[in-house]
């Protein structure tokens, strides 16, 4: 039997509708539109309204991926919600997309990595369906973090934003060089200080609030996202300059130009959203994804790098032919 490939069929995102400008922030936090965009690159991120959920911008973004992928929810027997901000402690908000689009019974769950979510959660569905556990599986990046900002905090509420992106991904044999080629993860619990939000059920039995040391994140972000890349391409055994495109987690615009200059890589090769979008976590790799491939840059038979580091640490590279 031919190897089965991840073949990556359709890409989709949904925003909210409400745009926050940096001058607004700066309205109700001590900051500036100036302090944000040279410290950031960010100059605006979209806020969920009172009533949209998680599973609600997932949903959008599941079913624009799945048009474009030519599936149907029927289709899905896998589905993957990378998220740190779910609609309840349980069940999985993954459970209420499934049944909110119409996809049958089948395997459908939560996964918690943070920033770096959407490419654990690519690497966990690759593994389903190319064991055969699988045929077709749906893999989103959901956020709602302006629920869980501290909006008197200058260092993190500048930072996030609301959004969801999703992938159908498809079992094949014939698939060619097409495909998920190579994944790379890792966590270090020993930096879990970093970056975490200061309650849960468990602990505090409150929601708490994003907490974050800005300075240690941003060294380990360059560091680990450039280790992540290489290793990556490494265990598929192609080179940097035989990437398309770079598709990292949207974070930071001087990350994306840390990592850039670390590894040589041209910038205009790099996707980055950050600017419009702000850092919307687990969200923010496919919806960078689904603007480049909806405005062409890229094509079907590129070679993608994405790439994304979260508070776990969580750090990981995901190599895909589209």
């Amino acid at each position: 039997m031919m190897a089965l490939r991840s073949v990556l069929l359709g890409v989709g995102s949904y925003l909210p509708k409400r745009v926050l400008t940096n001058a607004e922030l700066a309205k109700q936090v001590d900051t500036s539109d100036e302090w944000i965009v040279e410290r950031t690159g960010i100059r605006q991120r979209h806020i969920a309204a009172d009533d949209e959920k998680t599973s609600d911008l997932a949903c959008q973004a599941s079913l624009a991926a799945l048009e474009q992928a030519g599936r149907e929810a029927k289709d899905i027997d896998l589905v993957i919600l990378a998220t740190a901000t779910p609609d309840l402690t349980f069940p999985a908000t993954a459970a209420r997309v499934q049944a909110a689009i119409g996809a049958g019974p089948g395997i459908a769950f939560d996964l918690q990595a943070v920033c770096s979510g959407f490419v654990f959660a690519l690497a966990t569905a690759d593994n389903f369906l190319a064991r055969g556990q699988a045929k077709r599986a749906l893999v989103i990046g959901a956020e709602t973090f302006s629920r869980i900002m501290d909006w008197e905090d200058r260092g993190t509420c500048v930072l996030f934003g609301d959004g969801a992106g999703a992938v159908v991904l498809e079992a094949q044999e014939d698939a060619g060089d097409r495909g998920i080629v190579s994944t790379f993860l890792r966590t270090d619990g020993r930096m879990h200080d970093l970056l975490y939000v200061d309650g849960g059920p468990s602990e505090t039995g409150t929601v708490g609030k994003v907490r974050m040391v800005g300075n240690a994140v941003f060294r380990q972000a360059v560091e680990h996202i450039s280790g992540a890349m290489l290793e990556a391409c490494a265990r598929a055994g192609v080179s940097l300059d035989a990437v398309d495109w770079f598709v990292p987690h949207q974070a930071n615009q001087r990350i994306l130009d840390g990592v850039a200059r670390k590894l040589g890589i041209d910038v205009d090769k790099v996707v980055a959203t950050v600017a419009i979008h702000g850092n919307t976590s687990a969200a923010s790799v496919p919806l960078a994804l689904d603007v480049a491939v909806r405005d062409g840059r890229i094509k079907t038979g590129d070679l993608v790098l994405m790439e994304a580091l979260g508070g776990g640490l969580t750090w990981g590279a995901a190599l895909v032919r589209l």
